[in-house]
């Protein structure tokens, strides 16, 4: 029997020609398992109503089509019902940008880079609320980007770059010559120039960010994130996260919405206080995890000083972005949200004071258990969501990495440093498929187990 094997999707994601040493890519797009622009197109009615389970269905079994993803997307997330028309998500759309450019304003008169086409990676007031004089202010034109730089943001002789410091020095001091700025003000001028400098590194091997306006798009996303966010604000990894809706989305708002809707999800890991930090949360759930589906690996991390299990920080906190190439992380991510999809979200997002109790985790289950998705489903019917907080896949996802690297780890880890090697070479090796499968597998195994007394 002939089987499809798949059209090549790095394409769409294209890597700079220097770049060698990148995961390689295992998606690929199969007629028949892929969602494609015709499948997605069919699964709505004349009005705009969309079939989801029909969709949820055909994501597991092949991902989605590159040219549809960012739309597509916007449903997993809950930016839309899909009991909406056309019509109804038009007018939605258009009220989410016209906020989104209120929000950008705001933070533009606030900080005028905001909004510019630049941004910047060095420091410009320090923690007291003063301006710092000779910030070293660089507007990303970076040398090292090559000829598909913008030159128009300098020209060689560094005058243009001292026009740019006393710029910025300048909109520091009008900003603070009306007296002592708010301290939620300052806090979010702090976290400017480190948004700058994540944004430099991220996914710099992809031709989208040889642009400067595309690095801008980013940094401003970014900035007004951590300016509405006041709880959360900014912290290192959401840059990561934020990176593939700017390319699967061209209006700058519709990116942002989106990812203000996977931060919803992810928020919470993010969140820190004096003594702890909220990812801390899942690490305890995975040690939990791990104790009753593999409790012999559980006790030899334990023993080799592993049992808080920070060794799989990075993998909870940008969701494997460092573990498969590019697209393949693009393919988990749609994947895990179809398996988690929840048809309550939109409802829960847009009026969370008219659900209270569905945001705790009691949620009415008024809609056809098709339109979950196999994860929540499973949830479901094991009484799961009663609980306080159910477990999200991304714990078992890295449960499941572990359990598959269990001989090795108990047979070769001596220490700390050999988990993080093992587990370090698993990059650009792990199947994206596989590693849901397994943690759907490993889901069923640990609720039933955690059920007996």
């Amino acid at each position: 029997m002939w089987r499809d094997p798949g059209q090549p999707a790095d394409s769409y994601y294209q890597v700079r020609p220097e770049c060698t040493d990148v995961p390689k890519t295992r998606f690929k797009i199969k007629a028949g398992k892929t969602l494609s622009p015709r499948k997605w197109q069919a699964a709505f009615t004349p009005e705009g109503y969309l079939d989801i389970s029909k969709t949820l269905s055909r994501i597991y079994r092949g991902g989605i089509h590159p040219a549809i993803r960012g739309e597509v997307w916007e449903f997993l997330l809950g930016c839309y019902d899909p009991k909406s028309t056309f019509d109804e998500r038009d007018e939605i759309r258009q009220r989410r940008r016209i906020q989104y450019i209120r929000w950008k304003e705001e933070c533009r008169q606030i900080f005028p880079v905001v909004g510019s086409g630049r941004f910047i990676t060095a420091p410009v007031i320090t923690e007291d609320g003063q301006p710092i004089q000779e910030p070293l202010v660089m507007l990303e034109t970076n040398q090292d980007r090559g000829p598909s730089a913008e030159t128009g943001n300098a020209d060689g002789n560094g005058t243009n770059q001292s026009r740019i410091n006393a710029s910025c020095s300048e909109m520091v001091r009008e900003l603070t010559s009306h007296g002592p700025l708010d301290q939620k003000v300052i806090q979010w001028l702090l976290t400017l120039h480190q948004i700058g400098l994540d944004v430099h590194r991220t996914d710099r091997t992809l031709v989208f960010y040889e642009k400067q306006e595309n690095l801008s798009k980013l940094w401003d996303i970014l900035a007004v994130y951590a300016r509405i966010d006041t709880d959360v604000g900014y912290c290192q990894g959401m840059s990561d996260l934020c990176s593939p809706m700017i390319m699967l989305l061209e209006d700058e708002a519709d990116a942002f919405w989106c990812f203000e809707r996977l931060m919803r999800r992810l928020r919470g890991n993010f969140r820190c206080t004096e003594s702890s930090v909220g990812v801390e949360t899942q690490l305890s759930n995975l040690a939990e995890i791990t104790q009753v589906v593999d409790p012999k690996l559980h006790q030899h991390l334990d023993a080799l000083g592993g049992g808080d299990y920070l060794f799989a920080f990075r993998m909870l906190m940008v969701l494997f972005r460092r573990e498969f190439s590019f697209c393949d992380s693009l393919y988990l991510w749609e994947m895990m949200w179809a398996l988690e999809y929840d048809p309550d979200l939109f409802s829960v997002y847009e009026e969370p004071e008219l659900n209270g109790e569905k945001a705790e985790g009691s949620k009415g289950r008024t809609k056809s258990i098709r339109h979950y998705g196999k994860f929540e489903r499973e949830n479901m019917k094991n009484g799961a969501v009663n609980s306080e907080s159910p477990l999200p896949i991304s714990i078992f996802l890295v449960a499941s990495v572990l359990k598959d690297k269990s001989s090795t780890l108990l047979q070769e880890a001596r220490g700390l440093d050999d988990v993080v090697k093992i587990l370090n070479d698993m990059t650009g090796n792990l199947d994206a498929k596989k590693a849901c499968s397994s943690a759907m597998k490993l889901h069923k195994k640990y609720l039933k187990k955690a059920k007996k007394p």
